[in-house]
């Protein structure tokens, strides 16, 4: 059977959203395949905010979660396989689920993560937990039309 590891992230995180609660995902940043800025991993695991307001073309796939995310007004894509996902929480009261870090799912590590397009439109800032936010020297407000 396959793992049941991409069915209950799309559960937990419909949950919480529909909660209006903000989803927070821990991913383990050394696993194969992660490919987050590597300015926001802290000890080899990076938390980032799913919310819909702070992403843009969210994918919750069964081998991999993608999106685009903003870090400092940068925009980046950002590719988790699914397997690196350690937990998926609410930001406001830390409900949520924890995974085992080495659930097997599959003999053969998953297929590369889907390309970009160029023309993807910019997301909202994506942000990153308490300690963990990058610092910024000023606050700085743009037009958005």
């Amino acid at each position: 059977m396959s793992s049941n590891r991409p069915y209950l992230l799309r559960a937990i995180y419909d949950w919480i959203s529909d909660n209006n609660l903000t989803p927070y995902v821990l991913v383990d940043a050394g696993f194969e395949g992660v490919r987050v800025p590597p300015q926001v991993i802290r000890n080899g695991q990076v938390v980032l905010n799913l919310a819909m307001r702070a992403v843009g073309n969210l994918d919750l796939g069964n081998e991999w979660i993608s999106f685009q995310a903003r870090f400092s007004g940068v925009s980046h894509a950002i590719h988790i396989p699914v397997q690196a996902v350690l937990a998926l929480y609410a930001q406001e009261n830390g409900q949520g689920m924890m995974f085992p870090a080495d659930e097997g799912g599959g003999d053969a590590p998953p297929p590369a993560p889907p390309s970009p397009p160029d023309d993807a439109p910019a997301s909202p800032e994506a942000s990153v937990t308490g300690a963990d936010k990058p610092k910024r020297s000023a606050p700085h407000l743009r037009v958005v039309k």
